[in-house]
Order: C-alpha cells, then structure tokens, then sequence
C-alpha cells in the first residue's frame, strides 16, 4: 500500500505531496525536510530503495509516521525533481519504481 507520495526539487521545495494518512500539517512538513535530507546525501550509484526501520532511525517524527520497520521509501531523480514513495513491505520495488517512470 502507498502510504505518501513526495515529489521536490533540489532545493527540497515541495512540487507535489499527498499523505494517504491523516497527519497534522506540522508533522507533513518534518516529514518532508527528513525526506528529502535523506534522499539528497545519497549517492546517485547507490540503491533507490531505503527500508525505513535502519534509515530513518534519526528522524523520529518520519520514522513514527511508517511505523517501524515495514516500510520503505523508493525514489528517483529525474533532473531537477525527485519522486518519492513511502510504501508498505507488501509493494513490489519494481513496480513503483515502474510507476514512476511512466
């Protein structure tokens, strides 16, 4: 299941977010800074893939939102934008990482 999708530019300015939890507007914000300062200092040859339970451990406010360990982020970075999801162990990798391509 998707549970939020995040798209922002390079300078972490919010293009497009839909959170598919209801959320206090303070939280969705922290969640966005946390989001996009652990996708910014990764590497592009690196995995496009972060499972939520070891990476967001020093984000305490995202990492309440996923809940634990169950949860992934996949992302990519076309050019200016980067397009994340936040799902559930149930999603296949692949198929977001599809999805946002097309």
């Amino acid at each position: 299941m998707i549970n939020a999708i995040l798209v922002f530019n390079n300078h972490g300015k919010p293009r497009l977010v839909r959170f598919y939890q209801h959320l206090a507007e303070e939280v969705q914000q922290q969640i966005i800074r946390d989001t996009f300062h652990l996708v910014l200092k990764r590497d592009d040859h690196i995995c496009n893939f972060l499972e939520c339970g070891r990476a967001l451990q020093p984000f305490p406010c995202a990492h309440s939102l996923f809940g634990g360990s169950d949860y992934k982020l996949i992302y990519r970075h076309y050019a200016t934008l980067y397009f994340v999801f936040c799902v559930d162990s149930s999603e296949s990798e692949l198929g977001i990482l599809d999805l946002i391509q097309v």
